[in-house]
């Protein structure tokens, strides 16, 4: 499919080279060439995109990025040096890039004025956010948004109309030393990234932050961080437990209707055919948004997956494409209104690795 948008694609300020390469060293098989595709803002990405059919793409800082600055001031001045970095690096080539802001979560109201300065100066389509907010240098105190001091933040949102992408970090401090210092094979993808984020995400839900911002976007990635395959036991014991037992936050809505009205989920990293059929039943192709997490994950891999995996033609015009033209409110990028064909492309050759 030609056209497709991808939006969890990340990036890194070449001053940060050294730690780049080391960061990568522990997860990458070749930490110089990640480390190359993470700096590297438009030769490589641009092959790729062409190669592989992807019209447009939205830039993000990569994690833990401004969420693991533990300092308010130092997190206000990396979020900001950021994304003035991309908003004119992007300038004039709108028809290809567009970028989420990076933002200091330290405090609602200043990450909230972060957001609206981004949005209007340089046209920015939202925030992504690398989970929880780092707030004591020990790594042990750390700052969720789903608590109604965070209301002047997502009432910001609402009114710029633009969704939040809640990304994950790694664990750290006490965090890290009960739980994964002795098992460090399963941070990240494995277990600890989808964890983190579900349980933010399910606070979100239960402290009623969609009920008191009912137009609230907000994206998750991976396919859905494990919720989706466990949507039917988190329903059952909020909506048939929990709720008679007190939980009131939710306003007459179900877990299935928030993920309906308010959540969307991307195929970012998890380039899984059963999974995709999943959660297509569970949540719908509407709320289903393709995407890569570049350079995390390859073009290969993602668009050879995306594009063999059978679907039919309108689901995957709406996954691939359509969906995050609405959401974001895009008009015309490469391949924006190219029709979807049925036959898969010339390019390709699904991973065997991958195969549904």
């Amino acid at each position: 499919m030609r056209g497709k948008i991808a939006l969890e694609e990340a990036f890194s300020l070449s001053r940060f080279r050294e730690f780049e390469e080391w960061w990568a060293s522990m997860f990458a098989a070749d930490a110089k060439k990640h480390c190359d595709e993470m700096i590297d803002l438009f030769e490589k990405r641009l092959a790729y995109m062409d190669k592989y059919g992807v019209g447009y793409q939205i830039f993000s800082y990569t994690a833990p990025g401004v969420q693991d600055l533990w300092k308010p001031d130092e997190a206000a001045a990396m979020a900001k040096e950021v994304n003035d970095f991309i908003g004119k690096q992007i300038q004039g080539k709108e028809d290809r890039f567009g970028s989420f802001a990076a933002l200091s979560m330290h405090d609602p109201a200043e990450a909230a004025a972060e957001l609206e300065r981004c949005v209007k100066e340089y046209g920015f389509l939202g925030a992504l956010v690398n989970d929880t907010q780092r707030s004591s240098e020990d790594g042990n105190q750390r700052i969720f948004y789903d608590q109604p001091e965070w209301d002047v933040f997502w009432s910001k949102c609402e009114e710029l109309n633009v969704p939040f992408y809640l990304h994950p970090r790694h664990p750290t401090g006490a965090q890290y030393d009960q739980m994964y210092k002795d098992r460090k094979y399963i941070i990240g993808p494995p277990v600890s990234f989808a964890n983190d984020v579900s349980v933010h995400i399910l606070g979100m839900v239960t402290n009623g932050v969609f009920d008191r911002h009912p137009k609230l976007q907000v994206i998750i990635g991976h396919l859905g961080e494990h919720l989706v395959a466990d949507l039917w036991r988190i329903n059952h014991w909020l909506e048939d437990v929990k709720k008679p037992l007190g939980l009131s936050s939710q306003e007459g809505k179900t877990v299935r209707q928030y993920f309906r009205d308010n959540i969307w989920i991307t195929t970012s990293g998890n380039f899984s055919g059963p999974l995709l059929d999943l959660c297509m039943r569970e949540v719908g192709a509407d709320r289903i948004l393709f995407s890569v997490d570049y350079p995390f994950e390859s073009f290969e891999d993602a668009c050879n997956w995306f594009d063999q995996t059978e679907l039919n033609l309108i689901d995957r015009a709406k996954i691939g494409r359509d969906n995050a033209k609405r959401l974001f409110g895009l008009e015309k990028f490469k391949d924006s209104d190219v029709e979807v064909e049925d036959a898969a492309p010339s390019w390709s050759k699904m991973p065997q690795s991958v195969a549904p």
